[in-house]
């Protein structure tokens, strides 16, 4: 029953074939791909209408049935190689393809094993038998699948739609034989049943492989195929192969072994995986087998777009210094596992200031050698090895003494910046032999001129840095210069005026509290010039009582400062040495600018939800325009000794603490100062909600 059902299947699949082969060749365009798909068609009709026959005859399967099934699968896999295009360059260059010849060999070996399982030949007077033939059986359907696989994955996605129904029929068929001869390797026989469903499931593809010929008469798919998956699919491959003859060698281990055959099988198959692993995980088999990949399937080595996506984020992330980071980036483009790295400095010198998986090396090059020179004139990648073996390729240049003693060296990359050599990358010998061809060499300059300007921007942000920082502390200085002066000032005053008064106590107690105000001042500027006291967090603090001490270290000041009091309880949220340094400043501004029989007053008091300090004098004034255009401009005072940063300074620090600084003045007639600071609750609330 099961033999007449298995000639049925078969007959089908032999017909299904023969139509779809016949459509085929009158709808023939001239590309290889469409003479190639029919041909795969006849000799599926070969193979299935010969398992019709023997099916019907009831005989068992022949060398030439299993010649015919190796032949099938041979044609389906040369249709879909000639669509990844592997044998591109056999046919433009001459060159085969290395994977074209594992392919080839596999092949070839599926024909000694048939020929062996059929008892042609014989090895070692070992009896034939088919489970050689069952094994390339499976390795034939898992190599189809995996044809299958990187065809679909490489093709662009809207052009998918073409090859889709094409790669699910081909692809079942794989799959069903991979499933049979599987389950006929762990059972060892053949399920009669499943072999009879075969020819049906083969007849079953045949209308979507014609369902895509007639979407992509032409079979033109733009196939791009990814070293990433390639890579992946060689380690993937190499590896499935290698655990299926060491678990085909544990086998006759078991069976040859005796009573000591299962621990001689566990042992040896515990080393072989853990030997696998270590092969996996080690970085020279990688990077041996990325260079195999570029060198042999590809006419370029590098793809260009996952080389420079991996190099920017390299050079992006974090962790280690910009100079590790790029002597890593370039390093990798060439598997190299190390470097060091120069760069240009103002001293008129190369010097060493990275190093990444290499010993540190001390060597300083001067900008003007020859070797500085031929980087920058000629911006060749310099090949250490060729250098030694070829010096007449390198005659104008000398190579630096600390140079040949870096153990390993290998490659100086140039790092060039609008035409100037801004450093230089000494890169380790390689993991696996790396030619230093034109593509290599035109990579790693077009990513050193990229890193040199990741290297320049930081260098140059570095530089900017510490500009501001001087910045900032010239900045201080002239603030605390301003201050100084005011001080002098005062010790000055209190000097002309000690003559006159010296045998006055109360004049002898104003100098002596003067003196103490100013010692500490000068302290707290010298703190604050050398940044021991660089926090200036506000507090809160009493008005009244910083106008009474601002007031009092001016006492001994002609007119003297009167201060008017309102409401002793006002708190503000400020630091208490610049507020004081503010209201100082406009006190002193106001006693010079007053006559000595003229008037200073200083009122406190309270307005709405602010306080107000009024400084108010009698003195010479100022005219609209000078207040409307240098008042508060800094560098600009109408004093022969002044700095004009005072009022400038006391504006920028009011309005920091969210008050405001009004003036009012007119020639002649005095001028009145007003500082209007929030109050301390009022802060804390706004603080609140802003929280909130």
């Amino acid at each position: 029953m099961v033999t007449s059902i298995a000639a049925v299947s078969y007959t089908l699949a032999a017909v299904a074939y023969l139509v779809l082969a016949v459509l085929l060749l009158t709808s023939w365009r001239g590309r290889l791909q469409g003479i190639v798909l029919p041909i795969a068609c006849l000799l599926s009709v070969l193979w299935a209408a010969a398992l019709a026959y023997q099916a019907s005859q009831d005989r068992p399967l022949s060398l030439l049935t299993d010649l015919l099934e190796i032949t099938r699968n041979a044609g389906w896999s040369a249709f879909l190689i000639t669509l990844l295009g592997l044998n591109r360059d056999a046919f433009f260059t001459g060159r085969v393809n290395p994977a074209m010849s594992i392919i080839v060999s596999l092949y070839v070996g599926c024909v000694i094993a048939a020929l062996y399982g059929h008892g042609d030949f014989t090895f070692s007077g070992v009896q034939a038998d088919f489970t050689y033939s069952i094994i390339a059986s499976v390795a034939m359907a898992l190599l189809g699948m995996i044809l299958v696989e990187q065809l679909y994955r490489n093709t662009p996605v809207k052009q998918r739609w073409g090859i889709k129904f094409a790669c699910l029929g081909i692809g079942g068929v794989f799959a069903y034989d991979f499933y049979l001869y599987s389950d006929a390797l762990l059972l060892r026989h053949v399920n009669p049943e499943i072999w009879a469903a075969r020819g049906i499931v083969n007849a079953l593809i045949v209308p979507l492989v014609a369902v895509s010929a007639a979407r992509n008469p032409q079979w033109s798919v733009g196939i791009t195929v990814s070293r990433r998956i390639l890579f992946y699919s060689a380690a993937l491959f190499g590896a499935a192969a290698y655990l299926l003859a060491m678990a085909g060698a544990g086998y006759y281990l078991r069976f040859f072994g005796g009573s000591w055959g299962t621990v001689m099988q566990v042992s040896f198959l515990f080393g072989a995986v853990v030997l696998l692993m270590a092969v996996l995980f080690s970085g020279t088999l990688r990077s041996w087998l990325r260079v195999f990949i570029s060198k042999h399937f590809f006419s370029y080595n590098y793809d260009y777009r996952e080389e420079w996506l991996h190099f920017t984020r390299t050079l992006s992330e974090g962790g280690h210094g910009l100079g590790e980071r790029v002597i890593q980036a370039l390093a990798q483009l060439v598997e190299s596992p190390g470097g060091s790295l120069w760069i240009s400095r103002e001293s008129g010198n190369f010097e060493h200031v990275a190093h990444w998986n290499m010993p540190f090396a001390s060597g300083i090059e001067p900008v003007t050698s020859s070797f500085c020179q031929f980087l920058e004139h000629r911006e060749w990648v310099i090949d250490l090895q060729e250098y030694r073996t070829n010096p007449e390729k390198y005659s104008e240049i000398t190579l630096p003494q600390w140079l040949q003693t870096i153990p390993k060296a290998w490659l100086v990359v140039p790092l060039i910046q609008h035409r100037k050599l801004f450093g230089f990358v000494v890169l380790a010998l390689p993991r696996s032999k790396v030619k230093l061809n034109w593509e290599v060499s035109d990579l790693l300059k077009v990513a050193g001129n990229q890193a040199a300007s990741y290297l320049a921007q930081h260098e140059a942000a570095n530089a900017l840095m510490v500009a501001r920082q001087f910045e900032s502390f010239n900045r201080m200085s002239t603030f605390v210069v301003h201050d100084l002066k005011n001080l002098v000032s005062q010790l000055s005053l209190l000097l002309s005026n000690a003559e006159k008064h010296k045998q006055n106590p109360a004049f002898q107690q104003d100098m002596v509290e003067t003196v103490y105000l100013s010692v500490q001042k000068m302290k707290r500027l010298l703190e604050k010039l050398s940044g021991s006291d660089s926090a200036e967090t506000p507090v809160p603090l009493s008005i009244a009582h910083l106008l009474q001490e601002a007031v009092t270290s001016k006492s001994i000041a002609e007119p003297k400062p009167v201060l008017e009091v309102q409401d002793s309880s006002l708190t503000v949220y400020a630091n208490s040495s610049r507020l004081e340094r503010v209201v100082g400043h406009l006190i002193q501004n106001a006693i010079e600018a007053t006559p000595r029989d003229g008037l200073v007053r200083i009122r406190l008091q309270r307005e709405h939800d602010f306080a107000m300090v009024e400084i108010k004098d009698t003195g010479h004034g100022m005219s609209e325009e000078f207040i409307r255009e240098k008042l508060f401009r800094p560098f600009v005072s109408t004093k022969s000794a002044g700095m004009g940063i005072g009022v400038f300074e006391s504006k920028e620090y009011v309005s920091e603490l969210g008050g405001k600084l009004e003036v009012m003045s007119s020639e002649s007639d005095g001028t009145v100062f007003r500082i209007l600071l929030p109050l301390c609750q009022n802060v804390q609330a706004i603080k609140a909600l802003t929280v909130k």
